[in-house]
Protein backbone atom coordinates (compact mmCIF):
# COMPACT_ATOMS: atom_id res chain seq x y z
CA UNK A 1 0.00 0.00 0.00
CA UNK A 2 1.18 3.59 -0.57
CA UNK A 3 2.91 5.20 2.38
CA UNK A 4 1.09 7.97 4.23
CA UNK A 5 2.92 11.23 4.85
CA UNK A 6 2.41 14.41 6.79
CA UNK A 7 1.00 17.23 4.68
CA UNK A 8 3.28 20.18 4.03
CA UNK A 9 2.52 23.60 2.62
CA UNK A 10 4.41 24.30 -0.63
CA UNK A 11 7.87 25.70 0.03
CA UNK A 12 11.20 26.23 -1.69
CA UNK A 13 13.57 23.74 -0.03
CA UNK A 14 16.73 25.46 -1.31
CA UNK A 15 17.58 26.90 2.15
CA UNK A 16 17.87 23.33 3.47
CA UNK A 17 20.64 22.69 0.95
CA UNK A 18 22.81 25.62 2.03
CA UNK A 19 26.13 24.77 3.74
CA UNK A 20 26.93 25.51 7.38
CA UNK A 21 30.42 26.68 8.32
CA UNK A 22 31.49 26.10 11.92
CA UNK A 23 33.37 29.21 12.98
CA UNK A 24 35.78 27.70 15.49
CA UNK A 25 36.81 24.41 13.85
CA UNK A 26 36.46 25.66 10.28
CA UNK A 27 34.57 22.51 9.24
CA UNK A 28 31.72 22.87 6.74
CA UNK A 29 28.53 20.80 6.66
CA UNK A 30 27.18 20.49 3.12
CA UNK A 31 23.57 21.22 4.12
CA UNK A 32 21.22 21.85 7.05
CA UNK A 33 20.13 18.25 7.73
CA UNK A 34 21.38 16.93 11.08
CA UNK A 35 20.86 13.23 11.80
CA UNK A 36 20.27 13.36 15.54
CA UNK A 37 21.57 10.81 18.00
CA UNK A 38 19.60 7.61 18.59
CA UNK A 39 20.65 4.54 20.59
CA UNK A 40 21.50 1.89 18.00
CA UNK A 41 22.24 -0.98 20.45
CA UNK A 42 24.49 -2.47 17.78
CA UNK A 43 27.98 -2.37 19.31
CA UNK A 44 29.57 -5.56 20.65
CA UNK A 45 28.52 -6.87 24.04
CA UNK A 46 29.69 -9.34 26.68
CA UNK A 47 27.89 -9.78 30.02
CA UNK A 48 31.16 -10.71 31.77
CA UNK A 49 34.21 -9.55 29.80
CA UNK A 50 33.91 -5.78 29.84
CA UNK A 51 36.78 -5.25 27.39
CA UNK A 52 34.74 -7.02 24.71
CA UNK A 53 32.00 -4.41 25.02
CA UNK A 54 31.32 -1.37 22.86
CA UNK A 55 33.20 -2.14 19.63
CA UNK A 56 31.37 -1.06 16.45
CA UNK A 57 30.13 -4.16 14.61
CA UNK A 58 29.79 -4.65 10.86
CA UNK A 59 26.04 -4.09 11.27
CA UNK A 60 26.61 -0.78 13.04
CA UNK A 61 29.03 0.30 10.32
CA UNK A 62 26.51 -0.68 7.63
CA UNK A 63 23.84 1.50 9.28
CA UNK A 64 26.10 4.54 9.18
CA UNK A 65 27.18 3.76 5.63
CA UNK A 66 23.53 3.99 4.56
CA UNK A 67 23.00 7.32 6.30
CA UNK A 68 26.22 8.56 4.74
CA UNK A 69 24.90 7.81 1.25
CA UNK A 70 21.85 10.01 1.60
CA UNK A 71 22.76 13.69 1.88
CA UNK A 72 22.85 14.17 5.63
CA UNK A 73 24.97 17.24 6.31
CA UNK A 74 25.89 15.99 9.78
CA UNK A 75 25.47 12.52 11.27
CA UNK A 76 25.58 12.19 15.06
CA UNK A 77 25.92 8.76 16.62
CA UNK A 78 24.20 7.25 19.61
CA UNK A 79 25.96 7.26 22.98
CA UNK A 80 29.64 6.45 23.18
CA UNK A 81 30.17 5.78 26.87
CA UNK A 82 33.45 6.64 28.60
CA UNK A 83 33.45 3.67 31.00
CA UNK A 84 33.06 -0.09 30.46
CA UNK A 85 30.44 -0.43 33.22
CA UNK A 86 28.83 3.01 33.54
CA UNK A 87 26.68 2.69 30.43
CA UNK A 88 23.80 4.58 28.92
CA UNK A 89 22.63 1.27 27.50
CA UNK A 90 23.70 -2.23 26.56
CA UNK A 91 25.07 -2.07 23.02
CA UNK A 92 26.48 1.47 23.21
CA UNK A 93 29.87 2.19 21.72
CA UNK A 94 32.55 2.53 24.40
CA UNK A 95 35.81 4.50 24.54
CA UNK A 96 37.61 4.61 27.89
CA UNK A 97 41.03 5.97 28.91
CA UNK A 98 42.16 2.32 28.84
CA UNK A 99 41.47 2.16 25.07
CA UNK A 100 44.61 2.98 23.04
CA UNK A 101 44.43 4.51 19.54
CA UNK A 102 45.35 1.17 17.98
CA UNK A 103 44.01 -2.36 17.75
CA UNK A 104 40.62 -3.86 16.74
CA UNK A 105 38.45 -1.36 18.64
CA UNK A 106 40.25 1.62 17.14
CA UNK A 107 40.12 0.13 13.64
CA UNK A 108 36.35 -0.41 13.99
CA UNK A 109 35.81 3.22 14.98
CA UNK A 110 37.96 4.28 12.00
CA UNK A 111 35.90 2.10 9.66
CA UNK A 112 32.62 3.54 10.96
CA UNK A 113 33.83 7.10 10.39
CA UNK A 114 35.05 6.31 6.89
CA UNK A 115 31.72 4.71 5.97
CA UNK A 116 29.68 7.65 7.24
CA UNK A 117 31.94 10.25 5.58
CA UNK A 118 32.32 8.59 2.19
CA UNK A 119 29.81 10.90 0.47
CA UNK A 120 30.65 14.15 2.24
CA UNK A 121 28.70 14.01 5.50
CA UNK A 122 30.36 15.09 8.74
CA UNK A 123 30.43 12.37 11.42
CA UNK A 124 30.08 13.35 15.08
CA UNK A 125 30.50 10.98 18.04
CA UNK A 126 28.18 11.62 20.98
CA UNK A 127 30.04 11.17 24.29
CA UNK A 128 28.17 10.36 27.47
CA UNK A 129 28.22 9.23 31.07
CA UNK A 130 24.84 8.12 32.49
CA UNK A 131 25.40 9.04 36.12
CA UNK A 132 22.28 8.03 38.03
CA UNK A 133 20.55 6.92 34.80
CA UNK A 134 22.57 3.70 34.89
CA UNK A 135 20.32 0.65 34.80
CA UNK A 136 20.67 -1.40 37.98
CA UNK A 137 20.81 -4.63 35.97
CA UNK A 138 24.13 -3.39 34.53
CA UNK A 139 25.61 -2.14 37.81
CA UNK A 140 24.03 -1.67 41.23
CA UNK A 141 25.96 1.41 42.38
CA UNK A 142 27.16 4.56 40.67
CA UNK A 143 27.69 8.28 41.31
CA UNK A 144 25.89 11.46 40.39
CA UNK A 145 25.99 15.15 41.25
CA UNK A 146 24.18 14.22 44.47
CA UNK A 147 22.99 11.01 46.11
CA UNK A 148 19.48 11.21 44.65
CA UNK A 149 18.32 7.96 43.08
CA UNK A 150 16.38 8.01 39.83
CA UNK A 151 12.80 6.86 40.48
CA UNK A 152 11.87 3.54 38.87
CA UNK A 153 10.45 4.35 35.45
CA UNK A 154 10.71 1.72 32.72
CA UNK A 155 13.42 0.07 34.85
CA UNK A 156 15.27 0.04 38.16
CA UNK A 157 18.25 2.37 38.36
CA UNK A 158 21.58 2.16 40.19
CA UNK A 159 21.93 3.72 43.63
CA UNK A 160 24.12 6.85 43.34
CA UNK A 161 26.51 8.40 45.82
CA UNK A 162 27.66 12.00 45.56
CA UNK A 163 30.57 12.23 43.13
CA UNK A 164 33.95 12.86 44.75
CA UNK A 165 36.58 15.17 43.31
CA UNK A 166 38.40 12.05 42.11
CA UNK A 167 35.23 10.89 40.30
CA UNK A 168 34.93 14.30 38.65
CA UNK A 169 38.57 14.22 37.55
CA UNK A 170 38.06 10.76 35.99
CA UNK A 171 34.96 11.97 34.15
CA UNK A 172 36.80 14.97 32.71
CA UNK A 173 39.69 12.75 31.63
CA UNK A 174 37.28 10.21 30.13
CA UNK A 175 35.50 12.74 27.94
CA UNK A 176 38.78 14.35 26.83
CA UNK A 177 40.41 11.01 26.02
CA UNK A 178 37.41 9.93 23.93
CA UNK A 179 37.58 13.17 21.94
CA UNK A 180 41.30 12.66 21.26
CA UNK A 181 40.65 9.04 20.30
CA UNK A 182 37.94 9.90 17.77
CA UNK A 183 40.03 12.66 16.23
CA UNK A 184 42.85 10.16 15.71
CA UNK A 185 40.31 7.76 14.16
CA UNK A 186 39.30 10.30 11.51
CA UNK A 187 36.10 11.64 13.01
CA UNK A 188 34.99 15.22 12.35
CA UNK A 189 34.04 16.02 15.92
CA UNK A 190 32.28 15.11 19.14
CA UNK A 191 29.12 16.10 20.93
CA UNK A 192 28.83 16.08 24.71
CA UNK A 193 25.49 14.68 25.85
CA UNK A 194 24.33 17.31 28.32
CA UNK A 195 20.59 16.65 27.96
CA UNK A 196 17.91 14.10 28.85
CA UNK A 197 18.96 13.63 32.46
CA UNK A 198 22.44 12.11 31.99
CA UNK A 199 25.44 13.01 34.18
CA UNK A 200 26.22 16.44 32.73
CA UNK A 201 22.53 17.35 32.94
CA UNK A 202 22.45 16.04 36.53
CA UNK A 203 25.12 18.57 37.48
CA UNK A 204 23.34 21.36 35.59
CA UNK A 205 19.91 20.82 37.14
CA UNK A 206 19.18 22.23 40.57
CA UNK A 207 16.78 19.34 41.04
CA UNK A 208 19.49 16.67 40.90
CA UNK A 209 22.44 18.78 42.07
CA UNK A 210 22.21 19.62 45.77
CA UNK A 211 25.95 19.90 46.38
CA UNK A 212 27.38 22.56 48.66
CA UNK A 213 30.86 22.75 47.10
CA UNK A 214 32.10 24.56 43.99
CA UNK A 215 30.10 22.19 41.74
CA UNK A 216 26.70 22.97 43.28
CA UNK A 217 24.39 25.78 44.28
CA UNK A 218 24.58 28.72 41.88
CA UNK A 219 24.25 28.26 38.13
CA UNK A 220 27.90 29.27 37.81
CA UNK A 221 28.86 26.34 40.03
CA UNK A 222 26.46 23.87 38.39
CA UNK A 223 27.99 24.74 35.00
CA UNK A 224 31.50 24.10 36.27
CA UNK A 225 31.72 20.42 35.30
CA UNK A 226 30.67 20.86 31.68
CA UNK A 227 32.91 23.90 31.27
CA UNK A 228 35.90 22.01 32.70
CA UNK A 229 35.19 19.11 30.36
CA UNK A 230 35.09 21.52 27.43
CA UNK A 231 38.32 23.21 28.49
CA UNK A 232 40.17 19.90 28.79
CA UNK A 233 38.92 18.69 25.41
CA UNK A 234 40.01 21.94 23.80
CA UNK A 235 43.43 21.60 25.46
CA UNK A 236 44.00 18.12 24.04
CA UNK A 237 42.57 18.16 20.53
CA UNK A 238 44.24 19.49 17.40
CA UNK A 239 42.68 22.36 15.40
CA UNK A 240 39.94 21.53 12.90
CA UNK A 241 37.84 19.28 15.17
CA UNK A 242 34.20 20.10 15.98
CA UNK A 243 33.17 20.32 19.64
CA UNK A 244 29.42 20.48 20.17
CA UNK A 245 26.92 19.73 22.90
CA UNK A 246 23.35 18.54 23.28
CA UNK A 247 21.45 20.51 25.92
CA UNK A 248 17.96 20.72 27.30
CA UNK A 249 16.29 24.01 26.49
CA UNK A 250 13.86 23.15 29.27
CA UNK A 251 12.98 20.39 31.72
CA UNK A 252 9.39 19.79 32.68
CA UNK A 253 9.93 19.54 36.43
CA UNK A 254 10.23 21.78 39.45
CA UNK A 255 13.80 23.11 39.76
CA UNK A 256 14.74 21.66 36.37
CA UNK A 257 16.77 23.51 33.75
CA UNK A 258 14.96 26.66 32.60
CA UNK A 259 15.31 28.51 29.29
CA UNK A 260 16.89 31.44 31.16
CA UNK A 261 19.59 29.15 32.57
CA UNK A 262 20.09 27.50 29.18
CA UNK A 263 20.65 30.94 27.66
CA UNK A 264 23.43 31.75 30.15
CA UNK A 265 25.05 28.35 29.65
CA UNK A 266 25.00 28.61 25.86
CA UNK A 267 26.74 31.97 26.01
CA UNK A 268 29.45 30.49 28.26
CA UNK A 269 29.92 27.63 25.80
CA UNK A 270 30.32 30.09 22.95
CA UNK A 271 33.07 31.80 24.96
CA UNK A 272 34.77 28.37 25.10
CA UNK A 273 34.56 28.09 21.30
CA UNK A 274 31.94 25.35 21.15
CA UNK A 275 31.02 24.96 17.48
CA UNK A 276 27.35 24.18 18.03
CA UNK A 277 24.60 23.49 20.50
CA UNK A 278 21.81 21.04 19.75
CA UNK A 279 18.77 21.92 21.84
CA UNK A 280 16.18 19.42 22.98
CA UNK A 281 14.24 18.90 26.21
CA UNK A 282 12.89 16.55 28.86
CA UNK A 283 14.46 13.53 30.55
CA UNK A 284 13.58 9.95 31.48
CA UNK A 285 11.32 11.14 34.30
CA UNK A 286 9.33 13.44 32.01
CA UNK A 287 9.98 13.28 28.28
CA UNK A 288 7.99 16.44 27.67
CA UNK A 289 6.54 15.04 24.45
CA UNK A 290 3.14 13.97 25.73
CA UNK A 291 2.21 17.17 27.57
CA UNK A 292 2.79 19.78 24.92
CA UNK A 293 0.25 22.47 24.11
CA UNK A 294 -1.98 22.35 21.04
CA UNK A 295 -0.03 25.29 19.59
CA UNK A 296 3.16 23.24 19.89
CA UNK A 297 1.61 20.24 18.17
CA UNK A 298 0.55 22.38 15.22
CA UNK A 299 4.00 23.95 14.98
CA UNK A 300 5.74 20.52 14.92
CA UNK A 301 9.03 21.40 16.65
CA UNK A 302 8.38 20.45 20.28
CA UNK A 303 10.82 22.85 21.94
CA UNK A 304 10.88 25.79 19.54
CA UNK A 305 8.97 28.09 21.90
CA UNK A 306 11.70 27.66 24.53
CA UNK A 307 14.55 28.04 22.04
CA UNK A 308 13.45 31.43 20.69
CA UNK A 309 14.85 33.24 23.73
CA UNK A 310 18.12 31.29 23.72
CA UNK A 311 19.52 31.36 20.22
CA UNK A 312 19.53 35.11 19.40
CA UNK A 313 22.30 35.59 21.96
CA UNK A 314 24.69 33.29 20.04
CA UNK A 315 26.68 34.93 17.26
CA UNK A 316 29.27 32.28 16.29
CA UNK A 317 28.09 29.03 17.90
CA UNK A 318 25.65 27.31 15.54
CA UNK A 319 22.17 26.33 16.69
CA UNK A 320 20.37 23.07 15.96
CA UNK A 321 17.03 21.84 17.27
CA UNK A 322 15.80 18.26 17.47
CA UNK A 323 12.28 17.11 18.24
CA UNK A 324 9.20 17.01 16.03
CA UNK A 325 10.23 18.28 12.58
CA UNK A 326 8.16 16.44 9.99
CA UNK A 327 7.38 18.81 7.05
CA UNK A 328 9.61 20.83 4.77
CA UNK A 329 7.51 23.94 5.44
CA UNK A 330 8.27 23.76 9.18
CA UNK A 331 11.93 22.96 8.56
CA UNK A 332 12.47 25.92 6.23
CA UNK A 333 10.59 28.28 8.54
CA UNK A 334 12.70 27.19 11.53
CA UNK A 335 15.85 28.22 9.66
CA UNK A 336 14.81 31.81 10.40
CA UNK A 337 16.33 31.26 13.86
CA UNK A 338 18.25 27.97 13.55
CA UNK A 339 21.28 26.82 11.58
CA UNK A 340 20.14 23.23 11.13
CA UNK A 341 17.28 20.78 11.52
CA UNK A 342 17.69 17.73 13.76
CA UNK A 343 15.86 14.56 12.74
CA UNK A 344 15.87 11.40 14.83
CA UNK A 345 13.11 8.84 14.37
CA UNK A 346 12.33 9.94 10.77
CA UNK A 347 15.95 9.04 9.94
CA UNK A 348 15.31 5.46 11.03
CA UNK A 349 12.10 5.18 9.00
CA UNK A 350 13.64 6.96 6.01
CA UNK A 351 17.44 7.03 5.89
CA UNK A 352 17.07 8.58 2.41
CA UNK A 353 14.88 11.47 3.62
CA UNK A 354 17.30 14.40 2.97
CA UNK A 355 18.04 13.07 -0.51
CA UNK A 356 14.34 12.65 -1.24
CA UNK A 357 13.50 16.14 0.05
CA UNK A 358 16.28 17.92 -1.83
CA UNK A 359 15.45 16.07 -5.07
CA UNK A 360 11.79 17.06 -4.77
CA UNK A 361 10.59 13.48 -4.37
CA UNK A 362 8.83 14.13 -1.03
CA UNK A 363 7.78 17.17 1.00
CA UNK A 364 7.34 15.53 4.41
CA UNK A 365 8.17 12.49 6.51
CA UNK A 366 6.11 9.31 6.67
CA UNK A 367 3.31 9.65 9.24
CA UNK A 368 3.25 6.69 11.64
CA UNK A 369 -0.01 5.18 12.81
CA UNK A 370 -1.58 6.61 15.98
CA UNK A 371 -0.67 3.39 17.83
CA UNK A 372 2.95 4.42 17.35
CA UNK A 373 2.73 8.21 17.68
CA UNK A 374 0.66 8.11 20.87
CA UNK A 375 3.18 5.94 22.75
CA UNK A 376 6.59 7.60 22.88
CA UNK A 377 8.47 4.49 24.06
CA UNK A 378 6.82 2.34 21.41
CA UNK A 379 7.90 4.88 18.80
CA UNK A 380 11.49 4.75 20.09
CA UNK A 381 11.41 0.95 19.97
CA UNK A 382 10.06 1.00 16.42
CA UNK A 383 12.89 3.31 15.35
CA UNK A 384 15.37 0.95 17.01
CA UNK A 385 13.95 -1.99 15.11
CA UNK A 386 14.16 -0.04 11.86
CA UNK A 387 17.83 0.73 12.52
CA UNK A 388 18.45 -2.99 13.00
CA UNK A 389 16.71 -3.67 9.70
CA UNK A 390 18.89 -1.16 7.84
CA UNK A 391 21.98 -2.62 9.51
CA UNK A 392 21.03 -6.08 8.21
CA UNK A 393 20.37 -4.88 4.65
CA UNK A 394 16.58 -4.72 4.96
CA UNK A 395 14.19 -1.91 4.08
CA UNK A 396 12.63 -0.50 7.30
CA UNK A 397 9.02 -1.55 7.82
CA UNK A 398 6.41 1.11 7.07
CA UNK A 399 4.98 2.64 10.26
CA UNK A 400 2.05 4.07 8.29
CA UNK A 401 0.87 0.59 7.27
CA UNK A 402 -1.79 -0.74 9.70
CA UNK A 403 -1.00 -4.40 9.04
CA UNK A 404 2.73 -3.86 9.50
CA UNK A 405 2.16 -1.96 12.75
CA UNK A 406 -0.14 -4.70 14.07
CA UNK A 407 2.50 -7.35 13.46
CA UNK A 408 5.25 -5.16 14.90
CA UNK A 409 3.31 -4.55 18.13
CA UNK A 410 2.71 -8.29 18.54
CA UNK A 411 6.42 -9.00 18.17
CA UNK A 412 7.30 -6.20 20.60
CA UNK A 413 5.25 -7.96 23.26
CA UNK A 414 7.19 -11.19 22.75
CA UNK A 415 10.50 -9.33 22.81
CA UNK A 416 9.70 -7.50 26.04
CA UNK A 417 8.72 -10.77 27.71
CA UNK A 418 12.14 -12.20 26.83
CA UNK A 419 13.88 -9.10 28.18
CA UNK A 420 12.00 -9.44 31.46
CA UNK A 421 12.89 -13.13 31.69
CA UNK A 422 16.57 -12.32 31.12
CA UNK A 423 16.62 -10.18 34.28
CA UNK A 424 20.16 -9.11 35.15
CA UNK A 425 21.87 -11.90 33.19
CA UNK A 426 22.29 -9.37 30.34
CA UNK A 427 22.36 -12.13 27.73
CA UNK A 428 19.28 -10.97 25.81
CA UNK A 429 19.40 -7.39 24.57
CA UNK A 430 18.63 -4.92 21.84
CA UNK A 431 15.55 -3.96 19.87
CA UNK A 432 13.15 -6.53 18.40
CA UNK A 433 14.23 -8.41 15.28
CA UNK A 434 11.11 -8.84 13.16
CA UNK A 435 10.26 -12.40 12.14
CA UNK A 436 7.15 -11.83 9.99
CA UNK A 437 8.05 -12.12 6.28
CA UNK A 438 5.83 -9.13 5.57
CA UNK A 439 8.22 -7.03 7.67
CA UNK A 440 11.67 -8.35 6.82
CA UNK A 441 11.55 -9.69 3.27
CA UNK A 442 12.44 -6.52 1.35
CA UNK A 443 16.10 -5.75 0.65
CA UNK A 444 17.23 -2.25 1.54
CA UNK A 445 15.99 0.23 -1.07
CA UNK A 446 13.08 -1.95 -2.26
CA UNK A 447 9.67 -0.50 -1.41
CA UNK A 448 7.08 -2.59 0.41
Amino acid sequence: MPVKRYESAPVDVAPLNEPVKFEFSGKVAKNRFYKASMAEDLASWSPRNVEERGIPTKEMIELYRRWGENEWGIIATGNFDIDFEELGGVGDGIITPQCPPSGPRFEAFKELAAAAKAHGSLIIGQLNHPGRQLFAKIKKDTFSASAIQHPPKMAEYARPREATKADIARVIDGFAHAAEYLQEAGWDGIQLHGAHGYLIAQFLSERTNQRTDEYGGSLENRMRLVLEIGQEIKRRIKPGFIVGIKLNSVEFQDKGITPAEAKVLCKKLEELNFDYVELSGGNLEDFGYNSRKESTIKREAYFLEFVRDIVPHLSKTKKFLTGGFRTTAAMVKALDILDGIGLGRPAAQEPRLPNDILSGKVTAAIKPRDEIIDEFLIHLTAAGTQMRQIAKGQEPFDMSDPKAVEKFLAEVGEHMAKLMADGDKLEFRGYPDLKAPELNSHPYGEAY
